[in-house]
């Protein structure tokens, strides 16, 4: 028997199996891939994380992460609107950073099972959690961290499935000098965005969201890239001037920004499987640390009183919602300025008139440093 079980191994999975396990508990983790692997993610974090990963030495210094102070945007015909970023951010790839965190995690003693969960059952004091290899482990408590959507999700009859979403994810790495390696930029095509930014190593990150329709009309992801994506004259001169260095993209396919439950099944999410904001707003990987800061340290308070699950559920999903349900309101509502040629100029436009309405729009989907 764990005292906790963390399914699905990405940042908010890793750095709650760290904090627990610094804590004295028994954790398990599953991740179904082993490391490292990419990601479909945008790679950019606010240094709102930067106090909380530098006091609990899990600030990857050495893979030296890129500093981006500027941030770009355009609208589909290439207007531009360039402005600093008020707290700023780094970029890491998720094939670095979360190799990284799990060799952390189990240098502090995380046992890591390399295989997917297929099922969680609880009997009203503790969880039996069944592999696809046809194994079964107990706990007493289970972290969900498994991210956009899996067949967890599809097993647990999750409400945001419900819902068909019309959004794929594709991502490169790309060395290209047509990027200044100080900014985030987000470049609009007709039904997306590009957001294009350096993570270690002098290579940038190129990560795009696009209506599904958009894929079906051009009839492949290179010929959509030609005829849409190069639209833009930004993004023309980045695909026309830069080495990919993917043999093929990372794809990921219905991403959905439906409303998310905090628990479920008395699992407590974390990370993108609690909620995830739209790539636009750059934030996901902040939101994923910082929610498992808050998930952590309510399972340690919690456990030393003596395990109360009501009030664990209870505090978890109100701590979350305070924290994060404005973030992610705003950046749903935020993204209809975007994909659109209309809006996107007129966004662009406003911008750069009136740069308070930029900023406080910025400032709706980052939090403050928390350490």
């Amino acid at each position: 028997m764990k005292d906790v079980i963390v399914i699905g191994g990405g940042l908010a999975g890793l750095l709650n199996a760290i904090q627990l396990r610094r804590a004295g508990l028994n954790v398990l983790l599953f991740e179904e891939k082993k490391y490292p692997f990419h990601r479909v993610c945008g790679e950019y974090i606010s240094n709102e994380v930067i106090p909380f990963l530098k006091k609990h030495q899990l600030y990857p210094e050495e893979l030296d992460p890129s500093v981006i102070s500027q941030f770009h945007l355009s609208s589909i015909s290439g207007k531009s609107l360039r402005m600093p970023l008020d707290l700023g951010g780094f970029g890491i790839s998720r094939y670095a950073f979360d190799a990284w965190l799990a060799e952390k995690a189990k240098n502090e003693g995380v046992e890591l099972i390399h295989d997917r969960v297929v099922d969680s059952i609880f009997d009203g004091n503790s969880f039996t959690i069944k592999s696809k290899s046809g194994d079964q482990y107990h706990a007493t408590l289970v972290v969900g961290a498994f991210g956009k959507r899996s067949l967890l999700d599809k097993n647990l009859d999750r409400l945001f499935l419900r819902k068909r979403s019309p959004y794929i994810g594709v991502k490169y790495h790309i060395k290209t000098d047509e990027v200044d390696s100080s900014e985030i930029a987000l470049h609009n095509f007709y039904g997306g965005y590009c957001g294009i930014s350096r993570v270690e190593n002098d290579v940038f990150n190129l990560c795009y969201l696009s209506h599904r329709s958009n894929l079906k009309t051009h009839g492949s992801i290179p010929e959509m890239e030609k005829g849409l994506l190069a639209q833009n004259p930004h993004l023309k001169k980045i695909f026309s001037h830069s080495e990919i260095l993917f043999e093929k993209p990372e794809v990921i396919n219905e991403i959905s920004f439906e409303k998310k439950e905090p628990v479920l099944n008395h699992i407590l999410m974390s990370g993108d499987s609690a909620g995830m904001i739209t790539p636009l707003c750059g934030n996901g990987m902040a939101m994923a640390i910082h929610s498992s800061k808050i998930l952590s340290e309510l399972i340690i308070e919690n456990l030393k009183e003596g395990l109360n699950r009501s009030k664990l559920e209870h505090d978890y999903a109100s701590k979350w919602n305070n924290q994060f349900a404005q973030r992610l309101w705003a950046g749903r509502h935020i993204q209809a300025l975007f994909g659109s040629s209309i809006v996107s100029s007129s966004a662009v436009g406003l911008g750069k008139s009136f740069r308070p309405f930029a900023s406080y729009l910025m400032k709706q989907t980052h939090g403050a440093p928390f350490s």
